[in-house]
């Protein structure tokens, strides 16, 4: 019988992975169920049972028992291992539905991740690795988690044969710091990266030359890079996509990124790319959409201080996982209107108490 106080249930299948991932890192018991019980196909899908055996093997001691039907998981969170790790992704996924969660829990782990993925690289659903590596890892030096900290692309992999590999490292911290980043600053440069494999190398610079097409008129600093990935390093089949990345005089970074489909032209994938970086810039705030739970979980993180950062509206998944720290952390975020004078501003200003959250695993080496 697990003690009701230390154990935490949820129902349905959404928002599983940021409930592992508070589990593990407050050592308390979670229990999900009625994980697609009204679907024609219920329980887990392979990439979740997937997550479930690399949660496995980067922690010691943890327990998951998953019911006869899969429409429940009871996780026993243990220790937070690291070391080095190889884990074959399913095809149903891409490889940053696997990389995000890690990013959360990698830091306060006994030894450092040297991870290795295989699979698919970019698909539609999921970050691709191009901006995992150039804008999720920066927003964790912003927590001072830096020395050491790299995502290396062996090769690449588009849907649906994959075949593509990266490598993972991360540094361990006893804790982390507090953050304060309530200027976001004039966007001063915009980067990118454009690859296509298996294809006309012609297709990089035709998403290159669309793209710019529409940025040129905004900013001269624009530098969007083709990265030409040759033979085996290139997966197993036909794909091409656009990353784009915009960073501020305050270094704060707004992402988009767009990948291709069946009967889209390089240039439509461009544009695509393009327009949903300029939304993300007129979203506003210091940090973009796609980053706004892990800016928030580690500011729960962070010392014993006030925490403050300015971002824009929650996006669905954000206010459940605010839901979720409360009830795992007890923390509470005091949201407030950034420039309460401007009403047109939707801006918001997001700031909490750190918990002091120091990385036991570390010492127990």
């Amino acid at each position: 019988m697990v003690d009701s106080r230390s154990s935490v249930t949820f129902s349905g299948h959404q928002y599983l992975r940021q409930r592992l991932v508070l589990s593990i890192l407050t050592g308390k018991h979670v229990r999900i169920d009625k994980i697609r019980s009204e679907d024609k196909n219920p329980g887990l899908r392979d990439y979740e049972v997937s997550l479930l055996r690399l949660l496995e093997k980067v922690t010691n001691g943890s327990s998951f028992e998953i019911s006869v039907t899969g429409t429940a998981v009871l996780l026993k969170p243990g220790v937070v291992s690291g070391g080095p790790i190889i884990h074959d992704c399913p095809l149903s996924r891409s490889i940053g539905y696997f990389l995000e969660p890690l990013i959360m829990i990698a830091p306060f782990s006994k030894k450092p991740f040297q991870l290795t993925l295989r699979g698919i690289t970019s698909d539609d659903n999921d970050l691709s690795v191009d901006l995992i590596r150039t804008v999720t890892l920066p927003h964790l030096q912003l927590f001072g988690i830096s020395d050491g900290l790299e995502l290396r692309i062996k090769k690449r992999g588009a849907p649906p044969e994959g075949g593509g590999e990266v490598q993972f490292l991360c540094p361990i911290v006893k804790e982390v710091k507090t953050l304060n980043f309530v200027d976001p600053g004039k966007i001063k440069r915009i980067r990118g990266i454009a690859h296509a494999v298996r294809v006309n190398p012609q297709f990089s610079n035709r998403m290159i030359d669309a793209s710019r097409s529409v940025l040129n008129r905004f900013i001269p600093d624009i530098y969007l890079y083709s990265d030409v990935y040759k033979g085996d390093e290139s997966g197993k089949s036909p794909g091409y996509a656009l990353s784009l990345l915009a960073e501020s005089t305050t270094s704060a970074i707004h992402c988009s990124e767009a990948v291709s489909t069946p009967g889209e032209t390089p240039e439509d994938i461009a544009l695509l790319a393009t327009r949903a970086l300029l939304s993300e810039i007129r979203h506003g705030g210091c940090v973009d959409r796609k980053h706004q739970s892990l800016v928030l979980l580690m500011m729960v993180l962070g010392s014993e201080d006030v925490g403050r950062c300015r971002m824009g509206e929650p996006s669905v998944r954000t206010i459940q996982f605010l839901r979720d720290i409360k009830i795992f952390f007890g923390t509470v975020f005091n949201i407030a209107p950034a420039d309460p004078a401007d009403s047109s501003n939707t801006e918001l200003l997001y700031s909490c108490l750190g918990t002091g959250y120091v990385n036991v695993n570390r010492t127990l080496g």
